[in-house]
């Protein structure tokens, strides 16, 4: 294992390559056999697993339900959004046949040409078309509003250049879709599920992001007003981690889905989306870990602390097994997930790096001497420190040390952020801190061709036009036309 530390590349070499190296070696994922799309591997998936979980808790605090909607969707649904249609043609995957038959030459299987489908199925891409087809059935009055439903899917976007996480073919994710009987409640909707996606990466993955709105550009197809939360990578680009969408009537006039109002008169019905996918595994990833491995926020961890013995006999392994249990039913009853190896098949160096590299926030070590003297060795994963402590009160201290390093890498990374973002007036001045990456705020005149210059010439996207901070008027970088405030830009992924 101290062989495979070595082979992980430096993030100062090449931070996409520490990126790639790191979701494999440290069991996260791997490419599949279909082109594009990931096998995310038991680890990998106990971390989407603990952010599933507690996402799903705070969508059902705030009033959601599940539901689930087919995967395949008729063409001609796609078809009744124009935008909708334009924004997703060129990355859907369709379905054409319904069976296969034996090769005539005995090799094999073909789509059996008699079996073509009347109508192309369509994998979804997004599901607001089959699912706006269904509220037709559900909605009829007022009272059947507001309908809050989310569900946790697979989807599918043929993507050509894909990387583990950030951007693949198939990915797993939620997407939330509500109806509203007034334009009020669904643009208030909206910006509640963002704040709900925030305080999550906040709160939770330790990721500090930056709310706003996106622009016209770079807004969701079919959407009047798309949100979204803007992440800065240690790389100094931007990740988009979760978006919420204001959809006004656009999908209630497509699919005819009309209300009868408290007036007694017909209404269609207003619309929200939003959704954040697997996509937040990279976010984790690239936000804090290092040069040794994946850094976890201890509230994702798939296990919090690990106990590893070091003895020199059985009889040693017995003593200390029996310390052990105590600590071990001591954490667990404060909520805290442990592991304690004991296997014989690897060496506790062997063990340490393992950990490590699969970023555990605290690891404990029991020795020999540990155990004459009631003490053990506690190591933090987010600054490598090691001490040795009383094992009277430990499970207190490691309770206290979780929420230390969760603040800690929190505040590393707010920090971070911080000193990579500039203010810049002249777009000269831009060109120069663009290639140092980060976020700039910088005026715009609001238009999207000068929006579109900028991305031609630099690579770099307005990420948002920022809901909080300072939004005095200015002038354009540009063109020096009128702006009505600093906007985020960024090189993304």
């Amino acid at each position: 294992m101290a062989k495979e530390l070595k082979e992980l590349t430096k993030r100062s070499e090449n931070y996409s390559q520490w990126y790639n190296d790191l979701v494999l070696k440290a069991d996260l994922a791997e490419q599949s056999a279909v082109r594009g799309c990931m096998v995310i591997k038991p680890y990998g998936y106990a971390i989407w697993e603990k952010m599933q979980r507690q996402l799903d808790d705070m969508f059902k605090e705030t009033g959601h339900v599940n539901a689930y909607f087919p995967l395949l969707i008729p063409k001609s649904f796609l078809s009744r959004e124009a935008e909708h249609v334009e924004g997703f043609a060129k990355e859907c995957a369709v379905v054409t046949h319904h069976r296969l038959k034996n090769s005539p030459d005995g090799k094999g299987v073909i789509v059996d040409p008699e079996a073509r489908l009347e109508e192309e199925l369509i994998i979804r891409p997004t599901s607001e078309t089959i699912i706006w087809n269904t509220y037709k059935n559900w909605i009829n009055s007022y009272r059947d509003l507001p309908i809050l439903c989310n569900q946790w899917a697979n989807v599918m976007r043929w993507e050509m250049r894909t990387r583990l996480f950030l951007r693949t073919a198939e990915f797993l994710w939620q997407e939330g879709h509500t109806a509203h009987a007034t334009k009020e409640e669904a643009e208030e909707e909206a910006l509640r599920m963002l704040n709900v996606y925030g305080e999550f990466a906040e709160k939770y993955m330790a990721v500090p992001v930056v709310k706003g709105i996106k622009s016209a550009n770079e807004r969701f197809a079919g959407a009047l007003e798309t949100y979204t939360i803007e992440a800065l990578m240690q790389d100094g680009k931007a990740l988009q981690s979760g978006t919420s969408h204001f959809l006004g009537q656009n999908f209630a006039k497509a699919f005819d889905v009309q209300f009868l109002n408290k007036e007694n008169k017909q209404e269609y019905v207003w619309a929200t989306s939003w959704g954040v996918s697997t996509r937040l595994m990279g976010a984790l990833i690239m936000t804090h870990s290092d040069d040794n491995g994946l850094v976890l926020p201890p509230t994702l961890a798939p296990f919090q602390v690990v106990i590893v013995p070091i003895y020199r006999n059985d009889e040693q392994l017995s003593q200390i097994n029996e310390k052990i249990a105590g600590i071990v039913a001591g954490l667990k009853a404060l909520g805290i997930s442990v592991k304690y190896d004991n296997a014989d098949n690897k060496r506790p160096g062997f063990k340490f790096a393992e950990y490590e590299l699969k970023g555990v926030p605290v690891r404990l070590v029991m020795g020999g001497r540990d155990l004459e003297n009631n003490t053990i060795e506690v190591m933090r994963r987010d600054t490598l420190e090691k001490e040795t402590v009383s094992c009277d009160g430990i499970e207190k201290y490691v309770q206290q040390l979780l929420a230390d390093i969760q603040q800690n890498i929190y505040q590393k990374a707010l920090d971070f952020r911080e000193s990579h973002t500039v203010s810049v007036d002249t777009y000269d001045e831009f060109k120069e801190k663009i290639e140092e990456g980060g976020f700039i705020l910088a005026h715009w005149d609001g238009t999207p061709e000068t929006e579109e210059k900028i991305k031609e010439e630099t690579k770099a996207t307005i990420r948002c036009i920022p809901l909080e901070g300072d939004r005095t008027p200015g002038r354009c970088m540009v063109t020096g036309k009128p702006s009505e405030g600093r906007v985020v830009f960024a090189r993304a992924y």
